[in-house]
């Protein structure tokens, strides 16, 4: 019986200075803090519950994040759980449907980070309350309850609830199998902690070095900022890992890899906290079945690689039921902060076993990177102003 009357919300801007190392770098954001909005549901049950949900950005904006966070906290607080998810289609319309802040959402911008952190907690809280981590009970939950927590307001011209139902429906053959392939195998992941942007020829190779000693066969390079030293890095990145591994690039053309559902991409990337949360990652790979696009995840940032392997698992065992051209990303940064972090083995993320979300972090890690006031960053600011 789920149960517990939310009677807190607290968020905190959590910022990780990245940028000294290059970490993250792209071609459009050359120098990102990997930050988050950190949210913490308190409960009024005896043993103390709560929820930890996150949304990612870079650095500069957290705040803004913040302060949206604390916008939405009314349609929170005082909820019973229980009243949250027996209604979560309606609760989520009533989060990202408030008659004023819709002007600036929903399901856009920082409103719409804002309720990808209530909801990743509310849903960290479900799943601790049930005990479960978030990928099984998603596969456990009965196809109907998992339909009444997606909107198909917007969709049904491409997905209808009914052909949603019919898609969990076949994904009910094959599934405990599936559940123990997962278990013993974990879900393929690739890297691209090796080549990001900013780092130099040196740092690439040494990285790709240990990478492939760690077992990685899946490789992912940053491209965009000159097309001549695109390439000259892609060489070199092919030559130190050799011709059998997989760099993502398609031979003879490039694969698009988006976050837009449309018949211009070949691979899905999914987000656990640009889209609203679980609620609407439900549709999307509901929707990437009905028109078989692979779903390769987003996962570069802090908890994300946490966060969306929940996903991701849950695809396999209950939607897509095949592994065939996907894989999930992985980013070698910012673990150690996590009370659960992800567990690699082979290359592939293991199923976590916690229950919950996998979105709790140390609080002392939390303390000291708290932005401005936390140990870190009044370090750094004081070495800058010197």
């Amino acid at each position: 019986m789920v149960q517990g009357r939310i009677s807190r919300l607290s968020v905190r801007d959590v910022r990780f200075p990245t940028s000294l190392g290059g970490h993250g770098s792209d071609a459009m954001h050359t120098d990102p803090d990997y930050s988050a909005a950190y949210v913490v549901l308190e409960t009024d049950v005896e043993d103390g519950l709560k929820g930890y949900g996150i949304t990612f950005t870079l650095g500069k904006g957290t705040e803004v994040v913040v302060c949206a966070v604390n916008a939405l906290a009314h349609h929170v607080l005082d909820k019973d759980l229980q009243d949250i998810v027996g209604d979560f289609r309606g609760f989520y319309r009533q989060l990202t449907s408030d008659g004023q802040l819709r002007w600036i959402g929903p399901e856009k911008g920082v409103v719409h980070l804002a309720t990808a952190a209530v909801l990743n907690a509310v849903w960290d809280l479900w799943a601790k309350q049930e005990g479960k981590p978030l990928w099984k009970l998603l596969v456990d939950m009965d196809p109907r309850t998992l339909l009444s927590c997606i909107d198909f307001r917007y969709i049904t011209d491409v997905l209808t609830e009914e052909e949603a139902f019919e898609i969990l429906q076949k994904g009910q053959v094959g599934r405990k199998e599936r559940e123990k392939q997962m278990r013993m195998h974990g879900y393929p992941a690739y890297t691209t902690s090796c080549a990001w942007l900013g780092y130099s020829d040196n740092t690439l190779k040494q990285l790709c070095m240990e990478a492939l000693q760690d077992g990685w066969t899946r490789f992912k390079v940053k491209v965009g900022a000159d097309l001549q030293d695109d390439i000259r890095r892609c060489r070199l990145i092919r030559h130190l890992i050799g011709p059998e591994k997989t760099l993502a690039l398609v031979p003879l053309g490039i694969g698009v890899a988006t976050g837009e559902q449309a018949k211009a991409l070949q691979f899905l990337q999914i987000d656990s906290c640009r889209l609203g949360s679980v609620n609407e990652n439900l549709s999307v790979l509901l929707m990437a079945k009905k028109f078989e696009i692979p779903v390769c995840p987003h996962a570069g940032g802090v908890g994300l690689c946490e966060l969306v392997q929940h996903l991701s698992i849950f695809d396999f065992i209950s939607v897509s039921a095949s592994l065939k051209n996907r894989m999930c990303e992985y980013v070698d940064h910012l673990h150690e902060h996590f009370k659960y972090p992800v567990v690699i083995k082979n290359a592939s993320y293991m199923p976590p076993t916690d229950a919950g979300y996998s979105t709790e972090m140390k609080e002392d890690s939390v303390k000291k990177h708290q932005y401005p006031e936390g140990e870190v960053w009044k370090k750094l600011l004081a070495a800058q102003e010197n």
